[in-house]
């Protein structure tokens, strides 16, 4: 693909003043509305990331862009040592949006995740009974929680975790998708020192997979029989991304915590939160965990629009009604490159055979014909437009996949 002079500059600025530990796409985005962005020579694109499910409500999204606008002529930032006339009501529509008692407001989806571990830990101490230094925490392989030293230590993928020792013991590995392994481990005695089962409803970064339909609720099952806290992170699957509020209630069960991110602020602010009951949240008192910005002004200006428009434009079942839609697309073209495809709501994986040659040059070429998507795990085509794309624009996009798929 030829590169334009003015992307060009972009690129060599990147290459010699950035850290090199992003290996995105030749394209460099000036700005965006809705589905759209657009590159520095004027070229549109439909964004088929979306950011990661951080753009679920559209790139700019007017209502956002309003509510942050006007805070940042009041108030900007206190820190959590004085009240702010923002956090309070945020954090009332969040918990009575999501159904907990309690919202503890961070910045980033990894910052969510270390308020989970602590929560869980704590509460295992103070709660379950458990000897100090001796709660255990239960993952499962593929797992993508963030990128901070603690959580890359329990991940089973070499590029996050090598040369980033030693690592933060506690955390045991299960094969995701079957809890047998889990129960024989809680069955011989390890129960007794498992605070908390820490799970994605459904992975991301690993391809979107879904797991089988008795999944989750066979960790609840051995949770509540153990008495373990099952943590849903559903930072990327949660509020909308899977045509649900929480992509773990599509398996009829409720998590005993949650934590949410990215579309949180409709991708104009980092905002994350932990979500629990009064049981759980009640571990946390003055000075056990903070953070400077966290549920700052700014923020929950953002994070009150963010939700009012998933709610008020029906984006969380728009999302389950296209989704459905773009998956019988996928599957009636019959595709012969395609080894699987995965999908919930607006979220789909295409795993090509290895004999495809990789999901990038893939990519590539949707970029040339004016759409965006990413490649994970080398073989597999991340699928996740902004929830406010139309059927038109959702169809034009899936006959250019086909068409690119088809290798035409």
């Amino acid at each position: 693909m030829t590169i334009d002079s003015e992307t060009r500059l972009f690129l060599e600025l990147e290459e010699r003043y950035s850290a090199h530990n992003y290996h995105p796409l030749d394209v460099v985005l000036s700005r965006g509305e809705g589905a759209f962005v657009f590159d520095v020579e004027g070229r549109r694109y439909l964004d088929c990331l979306a950011a990661y499910s951080a753009v679920n409500q559209g790139h700019c999204h007017p209502r956002i862009v309003a509510a942050m606008r006007r805070q940042l002529e009041r108030l900007t930032l206190t820190s959590r040592a004085f009240r702010n006339d923002r956090f309070g009501p945020l954090c009332e529509k969040l918990t009575k949006l999501c159904g907990y008692d309690k919202a503890l407001l961070m910045n980033s989806g990894a910052e969510a995740v270390e308020t989970a571990i602590k929560a869980a830990r704590k509460w295992g101490y103070e709660v379950k009974g458990i000897a100090d230094g001796e709660a255990r925490i239960a993952v499962f392989d593929a797992n993508f929680h963030g990128r901070t030293s603690t959580i890359v230590g329990f991940s089973t993928d070499v590029q996050s975790r090598r040369g980033f020792g030693p690592f933060a013991p506690g955390f045991d590995v299960y094969p995701y998708g079957s809890h047998s392994e889990l129960r024989a481990a809680l069955e011989s005695g390890l129960s007794k020192t498992t605070c908390a089962v820490l799970v994605e409803p459904i992975q991301g970064e690993a391809g979107v997979i879904v797991p089988p339909a008795d999944f989750l609720k066979g960790l609840r099952a051995l949770c509540d029989e153990h008495e373990i806290l099952l943590i849903c992170d559903e930072i990327q699957s949660g509020l909308g991304r899977a045509g649900s509020l929480f992509a773990h209630t599509l398996a009829g069960i409720r998590a005993d915590a949650v934590t949410i991110g990215k579309a949180l602020s409709g991708g104009v602010y980092p905002v994350s939160a932990f979500l629990a009951d009064d049981a759980v949240m009640a571990v946390f008192t003055p000075g056990t965990h903070g953070s400077t910005y966290g549920g700052n002004p700014l923020a929950c200006a953002a994070a009150e629009a963010a939700l009012d428009v998933l709610v008020d434009e029906g984006l969380i079942e728009k999302s389950r009604i296209l989704g459905e839609h773009a998956l019988r697309t996928l599957r009636a073209a019959e595709l012969r490159v395609v080894r699987e495809l995965r999908g919930a709501g607006l979220w789909l994986g295409i795993e090509l055979h290895a004999e495809a040659g990789g999901a990038r040059r893939y990519c590539e070429e949707l970029q040339a014909r004016g759409i965006l998507a990413k490649e994970t795990h080398t073989h597999t085509i991340r699928v996740a437009p902004p929830l406010v794309i139309t059927r038109e624009e959702l169809d034009e996009a899936l006959a250019t996949f086909i068409d690119v798929l088809r290798g035409h």
